[in-house]
């Protein structure tokens, strides 16, 4: 029976480097040449998913923004954006409190010029979205983003921003203080439901991989959620197998446990 596998893609498909194991390559054709649906599921908005070496590799299609967007064969087929107003206040509230932020869509990118002199990833957008990424200071005309990010600098007055926003947003701290903040009611978990309703599959049949905070809730609500070997200790906790680390062929070990490759 056909299953369908839903990937993360930062520390699960590629490393820090965006490196991808040969061994990852050569799982994601196996499991598709066994008529197995995969999918990506990612905290990245869409707009910076744009690698030519991730999107070849023959995904049926991909969950971004932590199930604020949806697309398959091409197609968009579900979109969550932020409100107009939601925006203004993220970038009002976000610069009084010193804290340079992302806003992420699906198309473009809109980030703080001042405060990630030190963050080599903003650095990376720029350099990979060219036109796409904004400098939010000055810009005019629209802003649709999903979700957005920040990270904690000296000065930074966190608590204010916590207080802001922790009634519409679930706010994810991850390692070198960066802060993710997903619209609450949404995460990849809803994502997954979501394209499951719509291809009428059943969500137990389903599997998926990944190793942050924010694959904890995506990781318990599908049939069987796998852990990375290079996973946080939280998601290995309540992972149902943990598998052996990234470029240690992890995914294709993890695809070989169970049968699917």
């Amino acid at each position: 029976m056909s299953k369908t596998v839903f990937f993360d893609i930062d520390g699960t498909l590629w490393d820090e480097r965006m490196n991808i194991p040969d061994s990852t390559i050569e799982a994601i054709a196996a499991l598709k040449a066994n008529g197995h649906r995969a999918f990506l599921c990612t905290g990245r908005a869409r707009a910076s998913v744009n690698s030519d070496k991730l999107l070849n590799m023959g995904f049926d299609g991909m969950i971004a923004a932590c199930g604020n967007y949806i697309e398959m064969d091409d197609k968009v087929i579900y979109e969550k954006d932020l409100s107009c107003d939601m925006v203004e206040k993220i970038i009002r509230v976000l610069s009084e409190c010193r804290m340079p932020v992302v806003l992420e869509g699906s198309t473009d990118y809109w980030i703080d010029d001042e405060g990630f002199e030190d963050d080599p990833y903003v650095d990376y957008l720029f350099e990979s979205l060219g036109e796409h990424a904004h400098i939010i200071r000055g810009y005019e005309g629209d802003i649709r983003v999903n979700k957005f990010s920040a990270d904690i600098i000296d000065g930074t007055d966190y608590e204010r921003v916590k207080k802001e926003f922790s009634d519409d947003f679930l706010i994810l701290e991850h390692e070198e203080n960066v802060v993710e903040f997903v619209p609450r009611g949404t995460s990849k978990a809803t994502g997954i439901k979501w394209l499951c309703s719509h291809l009428d599959i059943p969500v137990e049949e389903t599997f998926a991989m990944g190793d942050s905070v924010n694959d904890i809730e995506m990781l318990q609500s599908v049939g069987c959620g796998i852990a990375m070997g290079n996973a946080t200790p939280p998601v290995k906790e309540i992972a149902d197998y943990v598998t052996t680390d990234i470029m240690k062929d992890g995914l294709k070990n993890a695809l070989i446990h169970y049968g699917l490759i």
